[in-house]
């Protein structure tokens, strides 16, 4: 089944980016101080720009690597570790923020947003790609 990593990986990048943007926005929202993340990350379209372009690079990355898994099972593990990679970046990020600007609601606009980000990937991934269930077919028939 021929699946295109550039259209999947975009379409998870948006959807992602969306996730978080909007928690973002929401998070400010609700502490009254509408867009202060935006502003300490570099202004609300700055920021939207790179945050949607490297989401849709980090989306179109997770795809073709699921994809590659389909045929080299080994390259899963290898997708595990770059996942704690980034999300352990996530942690050094929120740090730095919390002391440049967004003080101690960095864990909840930062981490809270990349973790709910990368719930909808996973959802989105482990309940509707075709290569995961694939992949689940092909274990349970190792396992017969």
């Amino acid at each position: 089944m021929k699946h295109s990593s550039l259209w999947e990986g975009t379409r998870l990048g948006l959807v992602v980016a969306t996730t978080i943007w909007l928690w973002l926005a929401g998070i400010d929202a609700v502490v009254g101080q509408p867009f202060r993340t935006f502003a300490v990350l570099g202004g609300i379209a700055q920021f939207t720009l790179l945050h949607y372009g490297l989401n849709v690079a980090y989306g179109i990355a997770i795809v073709w690597a699921i994809h590659r898994a389909a045929r080299e099972p080994s390259l899963v593990m290898g997708v595990a570790f770059g996942f704690f990679i980034v999300e352990f970046g996530f942690a050094m990020l929120t740090v730095l923020l919390s002391h440049l600007g967004l003080g101690r609601l960095a864990w909840v606009r930062i981490l809270g947003g990349n973790l709910a980000g990368a719930a909808v990937a996973a959802l989105l991934l482990f309940r509707t790609h075709p290569v995961v269930q694939e992949l689940r077919k092909a274990e349970a028939q190792e396992n017969d």
